[in-house]
């Protein structure tokens, strides 16, 4: 199973492996690593991104370091939340993030997700594989309507990434 966004410079891949349990998310920035590795790691600037445009998000911790956690939630209008959480295991700047990631409706389900970040001369791609427990869990992700939500997620950080707030 394989899904894509419309087709532009920047288009959200979105694969999931036919072979393994996971998801592999790649995505191209008009920004250098440091500037995407900020925005990915300061709570501040996460949380003006991450996820659908419909929903409100508050961070309860985001402590983006190795041996760091996190949780942040996901609201709709109608008052229904969604929570994360996780640990960071290793956070190596401008480099690579390597979290767990759980949906805390699916306590049982955890993945290790891992984000590379690679410099393409000023531009950034971004190279996020989420492995989880099962094909069973992967393929539930994917009907949840999770690719939607990175899109938006991505057009959000675009945006993000041409703001003032980003030229500190």
């Amino acid at each position: 199973m394989s899904t894509s966004g419309t087709n532009h410079r920047n288009e959200t891949q979105i694969a999931a492996d036919q072979a393994l349990p996971s998801i592999v998310i790649t995505r191209e920035f008009d920004a250098p690593p440091e500037r995407v590795f900020r925005a990915y790691t300061e709570p501040d600037l996460v949380i003006q991104w991450l996820g659908p445009r419909r929903l409100t998000m508050w961070i309860d911790r985001y402590d983006a370091h190795s041996g760091g956690s996190y949780r942040y939630v996901h609201r709709e209008d109608d008052g229904t939340e969604y929570g994360f959480h996780g640990v960071f295991h290793e956070v190596r700047p401008d480099e690579r993030i390597v979290q767990t990631f759980s949906y805390e409706g699916f306590p049982d389900g955890v993945s290790l997700e891992t984000a590379v970040f690679e410099d393409l001369g000023g531009r950034t791609r971004v190279t996020t594989t989420s492995l989880m427990d099962s094909f069973e869990a992967r393929d539930a992700m994917i009907a949840s309507g999770m690719g939607r939500g990175v899109r938006e997620g991505h057009e959000r950080l675009d945006e993000l990434l041409r703001s003032r707030e980003m030229e500190a």
